[in-house]
């Protein structure tokens, strides 16, 4: 994961957020900046490169060091895209977990703040969430809902190495960018290719770890006789017990290198 000096000029003095400031002039002149950050990250994009843009815009635009994209779902979330390897990474925690701040933006429709999973409200919020993360180099998580106040299709969730909040004009660019990816996500050709059971067809092959991990449920309802929700339990289960993410314990099952017994 790629680590920013200290005195990265987007924080306050000693790397702390700075003071909040919340005059609609400075928020204008932020958002047409990150505008600007915007057109240029998309240029000569395609269609299908479009998340992982957005995710890198957010990354160069806000003082985290890592983005990721991820689409609600009845089962796990639809992860499609992020900044980095490090980042995909921390996305799949959240999803294998069923937990984190993703989940929670998703139930509240409304920005959730951890800015600091060492220790106090945040760690406690989500322990087991907050013990992963912190193992992977992650101190603070920032999840903007994609959508709307009334709908929520996913988040844009956000990753920093050490413990701070958003200022309100960080906010601001950060509901700017998760915008602007629900319009780019809206945009998507849509594609005639089968996807997973509860993946929208739209998503020309972005979704393709999620059609894994429903394939191996698949495998596993075959193996246990029980139905999806279940099996997906198993695998969930299967992948902590184990310290995996539910991607690596699904693509184990279907090489055939683990299998299911019936309690």
């Amino acid at each position: 994961m790629v680590v920013r000096p200290r005195d990265d000029p987007r924080d306050g003095p000693g790397g702390d957020p700075g003071p909040r400031r919340t005059g609609g002039g400075d928020l204008d002149l932020d958002g047409i900046r990150a505008a600007d950050v915007i057109a240029r990250g998309m240029r000569g994009a395609e269609p299908g490169e479009v998340p992982g843009r957005l995710c890198e815009v957010a990354v160069e635009l806000l003082p985290v060091v890592g983005a990721s994209v991820s689409l609600r779902s009845e089962g796990m979330p639809v992860q499609l895209s992020a900044s980095s390897a490090d980042a995909a990474h921390l996305a799949q925690i959240q999803a294998t977990l069923g937990d984190g701040p993703c989940q929670s933006a998703v139930e509240s429709r409304a920005p959730v703040l951890a800015c600091d999973l060492t220790t106090g409200r945040d760690a406690g919020r989500w322990p087991v969430f907050a013990q992963q993360a912190t193992e992977a180099g992650v101190r603070a998580v920032y999840a903007v809902p994609l959508g709307s106040d009334a709908v929520c299709v996913g988040t844009l969730d956000l990753y920093r190495d050490r413990p701070g909040g958003l200022t309100d004009r960080q906010l601001h660019v950060a509901r700017l960018v998760a915008g602007v990816m629900t319009v780019a996500l809206m945009a998507l050709p849509r594609g005639a290719e089968a996807e997973p059971r509860d993946a929208e067809p739209w998503l020309s092959g972005l979704a393709a770890d999620h059609d894994e991990v429903y394939q191996a449920v698949g495998m596993i309802m075959a193996q246990l006789g029980v139905g999806t929700d279940d099996a997906l339990a198993r695998l969930r289960a299967d992948a902590f017990a184990r310290g995996c993410t539910a991607l690596d314990a699904a693509r184990e099952v279907i090489a055939h290198r683990r299998r299911f017994e019936r309690y």
